[in-house]
């Protein structure tokens, strides 16, 4: 071996060890720094024709492991998917307070009863009466109050979608450009290191937002994909595209989501994730926060419902001059049709004397006013007659109203042994005569409807659907015109037609109690809700929507729209307490102030078991409104828990991946050391070789 060979197998031995030293001493500095990789400096051997000729520093690379990142990084996006969950749900459950405490909302589902009960201890107790109006208004308000809440938390869950978006852009941004800068770096065989760390930062905190799959290019830096496939970065940057809501309700149809990729594809983001904060937030608002605002008003509807009942087959003392009922989103004739039992219309002067009585009999499709016979089309006419001029019925927008003459008042009753019904419901209660609960929307869907029914709508007015598959992305928006024919069985089949109609996706049916429900096809089901809805019914005034409460966002909605009766809230003396008697004959007493019968069927009003329909993801059923508002507590209580242990179970995943990730990527100072070392004997030994090939050089002239 030549001196020149010698000198310079020297030379790069000393230039190699000294880029190692400078590796180790950067991966000593940077020992506390969070998300630095530790640097390797890989050596390599050089030959010539076969002989060695020194080394050379091949890369100097990161002290990357594929396996545990993919596994931090699937556990940061699952963390961040559940964080973002229980931190948003956490909020929807302290909005109901402490179930057990005495200021929880559902403590003051039990103080209303409570307090009608006293009321029936003395109902001339005009303290009682205050206290137990007052009860009930605090629960509609706080009831009120929750579901405005439950969507701002919605509300903040899209804008939140909107900056996690923005951010995602700007990651993927920057991920492309330190590609670039990766790929020049690797192409000249300089040090990309740098570079690379960085990008693996930005990757950590991509995950968060979406769930990613990692790969590394050929030619230096990542590729990126979404779990099910979807380009985000690798071959130029993709583009997410998402425009928030802004003030959101209960019917709020939101945007789409979309990943526009480098080459130009654009599809749908939530079909490509199943992860990240964006899914959690996704999830948050359109499932979990929408199923407790519907179960909410289902509550809330019951609870009014039940109210209304009692207070409907009651009266103040004296009787209202008044009578004036709720829209039933129909036509009289179709109302009043299906009616079985018998009822009673009493006017009553100041004293609660019968001055005149209409007794009616509903049984099947002929009905009698006094022994009269009448039909739903000439009812009150018939009843008017019968009323001899002391009160009048009249029927308009869809409310039926009874007003007695001069200074009487009027009293609706039902027969004790054959009460009048309609899908459950008393002649009064049906059309809300004397409701104590009023809501400026239909608070209840088992209307009595059947097929051969009228609807009340004008052919060609339209309401569009909208499809959304397990992910929560678009599957169909469908308009749907309403036919020709003129009866609820007719819409039915426009609304089922498999061309112009759901029928591809799912139907409808109408059940015994009027009822319209929809039941998606495939397992699992698309999700059903209302787009748009351009129909009005005449002479009610309401739409499609609202008459059958198609869609969750239409139901959800009910909760924020129950108030007390206004005259009774102003003057409690118009709260109904007692009740008709109806063995009283004209002429004689049949209201007494001293009567607090109507104020226990108010408090037992709790107790009393209703048809709640399915809602929020629960089955619904026959419970009592009491039973109901423990169930729901209780449902709330536990998927808050539930939502706090599994978010704090994918924290401690994350952890342990992330340290387990840093035990292999980080720095150990003692292996540092140990190279440390290693590096500067190489390098003592090349220098010790560069000095012994300038002594033979110096010998070698010596002897010329």
């Amino acid at each position: 071996m030549s001196l020149n060979a010698i000198m310079n197998t020297a030379s790069s031995g000393l230039a190699t060890a000294q880029t190692q030293l400078r590796v180790v001493s950067d991966n000593v500095s940077n020992v506390n720094t969070p998300g630095y990789v530790r640097k390797i400096a890989e050596q390599r051997t050089l030959s010539s024709q076969g002989v060695g000729s020194g080394v050379e520093v091949a890369r100097i690379r990161l002290a990357t492991d594929r396996f545990l990142q993919a596994a931090s990084l699937n556990a940061g996006a699952e963390a961040a998917r559940l964080g973002a969950r229980h931190e948003l749900y956490d909020r929807i459950q302290s909005l109901f307070g402490d179930p057990g405490g005495d200021s929880g909302f559902f403590s003051k589902v039990d103080s209303v009863f409570s307090a009608f009960a006293a009321s029936a201890e003395d109902p001339t107790s005009s303290p009682r009466r205050q206290e137990a109006l007052f009860r009930t208004q605090a629960l509609f308000d706080e009831a009120s109050r929750i579901a405005k809440q439950i969507q701002a938390v919605r509300e903040d869950a899209d804008s939140r979608i909107q900056s996690a978006v923005e951010r995602t852009n700007g990651l993927l941004q920057q991920i492309e450009g330190l590609n670039l800068e990766i790929a020049r770096a690797t192409a000249i065989g300089g040090d990309a290191s740098g570079a690379e760390t960085a990008q693996a930062s930005l990757v950590g905190q991509l995950a968060e937002l979406v769930d990613i799959r990692v790969a590394v290019r050929p030619v230096g830096g990542v590729s990126i994909r979404t779990g099910t496939g979807a380009l985000l970065a690798g071959q130029g940057a993709a583009t997410l595209g998402y425009s928030s809501a802004g003030t959101i309700t209960g019917e709020t149809a939101f945007n789409e989501i979309w990943v526009t990729e480098p080459g130009g594809q654009r599809r749908s983001l939530l079909d490509s994730i199943t992860s990240g904060e964006i899914k959690g937030l996704v999830e948050l608002r359109d499932t979990e926060a929408p199923a407790t605002a519907e179960r909410l008003a289902e509550l809330v509807a019951h609870v009014a419902d039940q109210l209304n009942r009692a207070h409907n087959a009651n009266s103040s003392v004296p009787a209202p001059t008044s009578l004036v009922g709720r829209n039933v989103g129909q036509t009289f004739e179709s109302a009043i049709a299906g009616f079985s039992g018998r009822s009673t219309v009493a006017v009553t002067n100041a004293a609660g004397v019968i001055q005149t009585r209409a007794d009616i009999v509903f049984s099947g499709a002929s009905i009698t006013v006094n022994g009269a016979a009448a039909t739903p089309a000439n009812f009150l006419s018939v009843l008017n007659a019968q009323l001899g001029g002391a009160a009048t019925a009249s029927f308009a927008d869809g409310r039926l109203s009874i007003t007695a003459t001069g200074t009487n008042g009027v009293a609706v009753a039902d027969d004790a042994t054959s009460p009048s019904n309609k899908a459950g419901r008393g002649f009064s209660h049906y059309f809300g005569l004397n409701d104590l609960i009023s809501s400026d929307q239909l608070g209840f869907y088992d209307n009595g409807l059947t097929a051969a029914s009228p609807h009340g709508f004008t052919a060609g007015e339209t309401l569009t659907l909208r499809f959304t598959g397990e992910a929560g992305s678009r599957l169909r928006d469908l308009q749907v015109a309403v036919p020709a024919g003129g009866t609820v069985g007719d819409l039915v089949s426009a609304l089922n037609d498999p061309a112009t109609g759901v029928g591809r996706f799912g139907a409808f049916a109408l059940a015994a109690d009027g009822t319209l429900s929809f039941t998606g096809y495939g397992n699992p089901a698309p999700t059903l809700s209302v787009l748009e809805d351009r129909t009005t019914q005449v002479p009610s005034g309401v739409s499609v929507t609202e008459l059958f409460g198609i869609g969750t966002g239409t139901r959800a909605s009910r909760a924020d729209g129950f108030a007390m009766r206004a005259d009774i809230r102003q003057s409690p003396s118009r709260l109904a307490l007692a009740q008709l008697n109806l063995s009283a004959a004209v002429g004689t007493q049949a209201l007494s102030t001293g009567d607090g019968r109507g104020a226990l069927a108010l408090a037992d009003a709790g107790e009393r078991v209703a048809n709640f329909q399915a809602a929020g993801g629960s089955s619904g059923g026959s419970l009592s409104v009491s039973r109901y508002a423990a169930e729901l507590s209780g449902e709330i209580g536990g998927k808050a828990a539930a939502a706090r242990n599994r978010k704090e179970t994918a924290q401690a995943l994350y952890t342990e991946a992330g340290a387990r990730q840093t035990a292999q990527e980080g720095v150990n100072l003692d292996e540092e050391l140990v190279l440390m070392t290693t590096y500067q004997q190489a390098f003592n030994a090349s220098a010790r070789l560069v000095q012994a090939a300038k002594d033979m050089y110096d010998t070698l002239m010596g002897m010329v």
